[in-house]
């Protein structure tokens, strides 16, 4: 009878053990989810692109259709193609196996540091290293700067800045709907680099959500979506390939990015290194 009392105990040990073993298991799979959450929050927030939330906000229902898009993207085999950029090569490749089934030379980033006149705030402009994923695909993509791009702007040309809120009247500008309004009553142009908005010796930066703040031809003509702002895009500046001059993206020629877009499932996996 002891034998029996002593295995049952036994056996109760190691049913408790199990148990216990499977709490501390669940209680560190949320400990490391948790972990990369603010991980990416503090990176996202670093970056500036608190101002992408913003625009994503702006453009109802962009989120709902990546989600959807990674949703519907077909599972990947082991053996399934994928994408790799090389930051000091300048340059990526589109591979199966050991196999290059496309490459093209590419723009990264430039290092460099911006720090903001008025707020002091940081802005690092680096091409992300690790492994990510193509999260959505568009052709003809707009870009909605940052604030950066704006202080860049601003400082090159020896201007103060000031962001025109909706309701607000600054040197007859304002904004109504979609459009900034100029004193003549007519909506402003189109934005283009290096012609944005002048007033009294300021560089208007226009709100998230209104057509000034939507630059089109900047990202050329095909984007893959890289998440968190970043991604493999054409660009308006072809002498840039094969440069680090970028803020974060990865630039191709419009040729090559329209030849590799149709290649590149969503889901893809990007090795940047």
């Amino acid at each position: 009878m002891k034998f029996f009392r002593h295995g049952a105990a036994i056996a109760w040990m190691l049913i408790l053990g199990i148990v216990v073993a499977i709490v501390l298991s669940v209680k560190l799979l949320q400990d490391t989810a948790e972990f990369r959450f603010e991980r990416d929050v503090n990176r996202m927030v670093f970056n500036d692109n608190l101002d992408l939330l913003n625009n994503l906000r702006a453009q109802a229902g962009t989120e709902s259709d990546s989600v959807r898009q990674l949703l519907e993207a077909p599972v990947r085999g082991p053996n399934a193609p994928y994408l790799v950029i090389s930051i000091a090569d300048h340059r990526l490749w589109y591979k199966e196996g050991d196999s290059v089934l496309f490459t093209a030379p590419v723009a990264t980033a430039s290092g460099k540091e911006l720090v903001g006149a008025s707020s002091g705030q940081r802005w690092r402009f680096e091409t992300p290293r690790g492994r990510l994923v193509v999260q959505s695909k568009d052709s003809n993509p707009a870009w909605v700067p940052p604030d950066w791009h704006y202080v860049e702007q601003a400082r090159a040309r020896g201007l103060g800045l000031v962001h025109l809120e909706r309701g607000q009247n600054y040197a007859g500008f304002t904004v109504n709907g979609t459009d900034v309004i100029q004193p003549n009553g007519q909506p402003a142009p189109a934005p283009k680099e290096g012609h944005e908005l002048v007033a009294r010796g300021n560089l208007i930066v226009p709100p998230f959500g209104t057509s000034q703040r939507r630059y089109l031809g900047t990202l050329g003509t095909r984007r893959l979506d890289l998440g968190d702002g970043y991604g493999i895009h054409g660009t308006d500046e072809p002498t840039s390939i094969g440069r680090s001059v970028s803020h974060g993206c990865v630039r191709m020629l419009n040729a090559d990015v329209e030849q590799l877009y149709p290649m590149v499932p969503i889901g893809t996996p990007v090795y940047i290194y």
